[in-house]
């Protein structure tokens, strides 16, 4: 009975644990994503694919980027940066505020800035562009791949 009792009382003790985890690195934003990112007349302006990990503070580490459409206004390198904030729960449904910037390389001085929302494996809202000869806006949707 003794045995019986201690096994009962450690799995309500693990059963515990996890529920009292709190993560801030959702697993399900984690991956490879491609964004389409569309004007005001639903005309496709941009489109990239990229790899994002949300790190513990919020802050997204980004890799693999690769704009799939060809654009003067970023022709080649630049930087990357994004955030997320959950706002889901841990019943793997993911929800949260989403933010990415890309600043061009070569030519120098273009961003385009996203901001929107995370709602399971679709990222969507807007985005802006600003630089030297370079300006739009519109919507874009991000889709896990």
């Amino acid at each position: 009975m003794k045995q019986f009792a201690a096994a009962l009382l450690l799995a309500a003790g693990l059963t515990l644990v996890g529920c009292g985890s709190n993560s801030s690195n959702p697993a399900t934003i984690n991956g490879t994503w491609n964004a389409t990112l569309t004007d005001t007349n639903n005309a496709t302006m941009f489109s990239f694919g990229t790899s994002l990990v949300v790190n513990g503070d919020g802050s997204l580490s980004i890799s693999h980027f690769t704009f799939n459409s060809n654009s003067p206004c970023f022709v080649s390198g630049g930087t990357e940066s994004g955030s997320f904030q959950l706002a889901g729960d841990f019943n793997g449904n993911v929800k949260g505020t989403f933010g990415f910037v890309v600043n061009s390389g070569t030519p120098a001085g273009n961003t385009v800035t996203l901001t929107g929302t995370a709602n399971g494996n679709t990222i969507s809202g807007q985005w802006m562009m600003n630089g030297t000869g370079c300006s739009g806006s519109g919507n874009f949707t991000m889709t896990k791949m």
